[in-house]
């Protein structure tokens, strides 16, 4: 029987190894502002990532091959490390999850009971707060705006309130809970990449993601009106519980697999017992329709472990991190690392237009960097996830705001300037970096 496949010990630093993802990324973005010129509503997805990056693997292989570095074993090793692999799992676990929970009615009734509880002096705060817990619950910012925006548009107008910063409530309110929640992409990217619990890395989101929503909140309440709220149909509140469940599980640190399975399967109770429209078949059905959208993720974490093994064993990270610690000498100590991953995160996502991606290609970068600078994982995760969903919740060419725009008919750079809560986290976060504190305490070791 053949070894197993290990990974190549890094090479000398060699910032020619960092070229493959400087190829990516020039791919993916080039390709992404060509096709917005050519009048495309979304086109930095018109070139999928998955496709973008094989021309870097091709480069990187070629220069891990001139170094003498196997380069096929290298690719296996990264693609099949136990990180990655566990991450795929979780992707397609959570997209199970959220479609059985979406086609079993739960979003529906989260919405419905949430605008029902709305008293028409608090609809901009209270329409930012349904989408909080709804993308808290369904670990999706996209498919937030896509069940919340049509009923904000119409209380919108029947009250006359400015369109834009209404979709600015909804599109606040869902990179808070796509940033908070235990099963979104971003949060699964972070907590594996940086190698603590989802429980810990939520803690320390929390303490900077409570302030800004508050302040959002208070700010919305100043600038909104009363308006007249106009519920969806009434759905049973148990249709919640399988969301409660997921959410109170992962806080008290059960294993995230684990979890989720648990989830799909009170979602699939929830839905046999709400009535006789919903069967074995179709629940085995949505299991697949949410593997199925998770396969792009899937695929490109992938390729990515791959393609950050191939730069790892060329010495393109130990470039990296050798130019940031002479970049931080003269401001030595976490604040410097943590501006580091900021930067790292906010900078991804400008290039990338897509918050997990930008994780998935800074992740070991900032593990490393976090390690270097005595920051705690869970602290590392946090700004990764924090600063990349800061930013993509005001990309006017990001997929959050371009799909709210479309269904508004208004246009992505209105939206993008009245995304207070991204703008006011941003101000927290960076108070938080800069605030003197005493080191972090202990953490559990990751699931």
């Amino acid at each position: 029987m053949n070894d197993p496949v290990r990974p190549a010990p890094p090479a000398a630093p060699s910032a020619l190894a960092l070229t493959p993802l400087l190829v990516f990324l020039a791919l993916f973005f080039g390709a992404g502002m060509y096709y917005t010129a050519q009048g495309e509503t979304m086109g930095f997805y018109q070139l999928r990532a998955p496709v973008a990056i094989l021309p870097a693997l091709a480069l990187g292989a070629w220069l891990a091959w001139r170094r003498g570095i196997a380069p096929l074993e290298t690719l296996l090793a990264g693609m099949g490390h136990s990180n990655i692999m566990l991450m795929c799992l979780v992707f397609l676990l959570a997209g199970a999850f959220a479609a059985v929970s979406r086609a079993v009615g739960a979003v529906d009734a989260v919405v419905a009971l949430g605008l029902g509880a709305l008293p028409p002096a608090l609809i901009l705060p209270g329409l930012f707060l349904v989408a909080c817990f709804v993308a808290l619950s369904i670990g999706t910012s996209m498919g937030t705006i896509a069940a919340v925006v049509p009923i904000a548009l119409g209380v919108a107008d029947a009250a006359g309130l400015d369109g834009a910063l209404v979709l600015g409530a909804v599109v606040g309110g869902a990179m808070f809970g796509d940033n908070l929640s235990v099963i979104s992409d971003t949060t699964i990217a972070t907590t594996r990449s940086q190698g603590c619990r989802m429980r810990d890395k939520f803690r320390e989101n929390f303490k900077i993601a409570l302030p800004a929503a508050v302040a959002t909140m208070a700010l919305l309440a100043v600038l909104g009106d009363a308006a007249p709220v106009v519920a969806p149909d009434a759905a049973s509140p148990w249709l919640v519980l399988p969301y409660l469940v997921v959410l109170a599980l992962a806080l008290v640190g059960l294993n995230v697999v684990l979890v989720l399975a648990l989830g799909i399967a009170l979602a699939a109770v929830a839905g046999f017992a709400s009535g006789p429209g919903y069967d074995l078949v179709s629940f085995t059905g949505d299991i697949y329709l949410g593997f199925e959208s998770m396969v792009e993720i899937t695929l490109l974490a992938l390729l990515i472990g791959g393609l950050a093994a191939l730069i790892r064993a060329a010495g393109g990270l130990e470039w990296l991190a050798a130019a940031i610690a002479r970049f931080a000498r003269g401001h030595r100590g976490r604040r410097a690392g943590e501006v580091s991953i900021a930067a790292l995160a906010a900078g991804g996502d400008v290039l990338t237009a897509n918050n997990t991606v930008a994780i998935l290609i800074s992740g070991d970068l900032a593990r490393d960097i976090a390690q270097r600078h005595d920051i705690t994982p869970r602290r590392s995760a946090s700004l990764l996830d924090i600063f990349s969903c800061v930013m993509q919740g005001v990309l006017p060419y990001g997929a959050q705001i371009l799909l709210a725009g479309s269904l508004a008919g208004l246009s992505p750079l209105a939206i993008a300037g009245k995304v207070y809560y991204c703008w006011l986290l941003a101000v927290v976060a960076v108070g938080f970096i800069a605030w003197p504190r005493r080191s972090g305490a202990a953490e559990s070791p990751p699931a």
